[in-house]
C-alpha cells in the first residue's frame, strides 16, 4: 500500500492494516471502514475481514471493529480538516485524494428539491487504492489499431467495476502518447496528442495540475473537469488527436463524444456493464454503437488474479448482441460460477451499425527517442 495513503488513516487503524501480510499488501484494492462494524479489504479479487493483529479472517466477529472516532478522523484527513472545501465531492458520493485514489462514502443524503445536496453522518469509506501497471496497454494496444489512419480506433473499454478499466486506460493513455505502439507494422507511426478529461480525478492523479501517473510526453490533463464540457474545451483549445474519459454514460457525455468524432479526433472512453448485452441495453451507450462511433470493444474480465481482455469489432459487438443470448443484469459476483449460455427461442432482434469514414491523423515526425518500438513488447 503506497505510504501516502496508508498515512490518511488514523494511528490505531494504520497500526491494523501495517500488519497485514506483504503479499496481501502489494495486491490490496479496496480498504472497507465501516462504523462499528467489522475491517474488511480486498485483495487480489478476493475480500477478507482483518483482525487486530493484522491477520485476515472470514469471520466477522474475529475482526478489528472501527469506531466512530476512527470514522471522524479519516474523514477529517481526508478533506483536509474542512468538510465544506469538498462539497462538491460530497454530493457526488467521494473524495479522490492525492495518488488518484478515490474513498468512497456512506452516510445520510442530505436533499435539495429532490436532488443529494451532500452527504453527513458519515459513517461508511470505501478507499480504493490506484497503481499504475505499466505494460497492461501494450497488451491490448496492437489490437485496437486502425491502420488505415496511423492511430488508434474509437475504442470502448467495457467491463463491471473494479477489473481494470481505469488501470487500462491510462496505460494506453501513455503508449499513445509516447507512440508505443507494440506492433511491427506500426513502427514510424509516431506519437499522438492525447487529451485526457479527468473527471474523478483517477487517470492521471493530478496534483495542483500535474499529473504523478505517467501519461508520456505528449498528454494534456484538465483535471476535476465535467466529462461533457472537458470533451469541448479539449477540441476548442488544446488540439488533440485522441481524447481519453473514464466511465461515459449521460446523454450530453455521448453528445460531446459525437462533436469530437466530426473534428477528427480519435476517442478512448470506458463504461460499466458486464457485457456487450449491458451496452445494448443502455440507451446512450447503445445510440452510440448504433451509430458506428466506436471500431472496437474491449471487454475486460477477471480470471481468479488476472485481468484477461476480449476485442470485439463493431460488426461482431452487432451480430453478438442480436443472438440474444441469456444475459445477467448487473456485475456477476467474483466467486459466481461461470454461467452455461443458453439460447434464447426469441427471434434475434435485427441491429444496424452506421459507418463513416474516419479522417486521417496527422501528426509531426516524432523524435527517434520517442518512437523507437521495443522488441520485446514492453515498457
Amino acid at each position: 500500500m503506497p505510504q501516502p495513503l496508508l498515512e490518511l488513516f488514523p494511528a490505531s487503524l494504520r497500526a491494523v492494516l501495517e500488519q497485514l501480510p506483504a503479499p496481501v499488501k502489494t495486491t490490496l484494492e479496496e480498504i472497507r471502514v465501516r462504523e462499528n462494524r467489522p475491517l474488511e479489504i480486498g485483495y487480489a479479487s478476493r475480500y477478507s475481514f482483518v483482525r487486530e493483529d493484522g491477520a485476515l479472517s472470514e469471520r466477522g466477529d474475529e475482526a478489528f471493529v472501527p469506531s466512530s472516532e476512527h470514522c471522524r478522523a479519516l474523514l477529517e484527513r481526508i478533506t483536509h480538516h474542512s468538510v465544506y472545501a469538498v462539497e462538491e465531492e460530497l454530493r457526488r458520493g467521494f473524495v479522490t485524494v492525492s495518488g488518484g485514489h478515490r474513498i468512497g462514502l456512506a452516510g445520510r443524503a442530505v436533499l435539495d428539491k429532490g436532488a443529494v445536496a451532500h452527504l453527513k453522518d458519515i459513517a461508511g469509506f470505501n478507499v480504493r487504492v490506484a497503481r499504475a501497471r505499466v505494460g497492461f496497454g501494450s497488451e491490448v494496444l496492437p489490437e485496437l489499431l486502425d491502420f488505415g489512419a496511423k492511430t488508434i480506433a474509437h475504442t470502448l473499454i467495457v467491463s463491471p467495476p473494479q477489473q481494470g478499466k481505469t488501470t487500462l486506460i491510462r496505460d494506453l493513455a501513455r503508449c499513445i502518447s509516447s507512440g508505443q505502439w507494440h506492433h511491427p507494422s506500426a513502427i514510424g507511426w509516431g506519437s499522438r496528442k492525447v487529451g485526457i478529461v479527468d473527471e474523478r480525478s483517477e487517470i492521471a492523479a493530478s496534483d495542483k495540475g500535474v499529473p504523478t501517473f505517467d501519461l508520456g510526453p505528449r498528454c494534456d490533463v484538465l483535471d476535476a473537469c465535467p466529462k461533457a464540457e472537458g470533451i469541448m474545451m479539449m477540441i476548442r483549445s488544446l488540439s488533440p488527436e485522441v481524447v481519453v474519459v473514464d466511465e461515459i454514460g449521460r446523454t450530453e457525455d455521448a453528445e460531446a463524444i459525437r462533436e469530437a468524432l466530426h473534428a477528427g479526433v480519435r476517442v478512448l472512453a470506458t463504461a460499466h456493464a458486464s457485457g456487450l448485452a449491458d451496452v445494448f441495453a443502455r440507451p446512450v451507450l447503445a445510440g452510440l454503437a448504433a451509430d458506428g462511433v466506436f471500431g472496437r470493444f474491449v471487454l475486460l474480465s477477471r480470471a481468479g488474479g488476472k485481468v484477461e481482455h476480449r476485442v470485439v469489432s463493431a460488426d461482431e459487438a452487432v451480430r453478438e448482441a442480436s443472438r440474444r443470448f441469456g444475459r445477467t443484469i448487473g456485475a456477476t459476483p467474483r466467486d459466481a460460477p461461470a454461467p452455461s449460455p443458453a439460447v434464447s427461442s426469441a427471434e434475434p432482434v435485427p441491429v444496424t451499425v452506421k459507418t463513416r469514414a474516419m479522417p486521417t491523423i496527422r501528426s509531426p515526425a516524432p523524435a527517434s527517442h520517442i518512437t523507437a518500438e521495443r522488441r520485446d513488447g514492453h515498457d
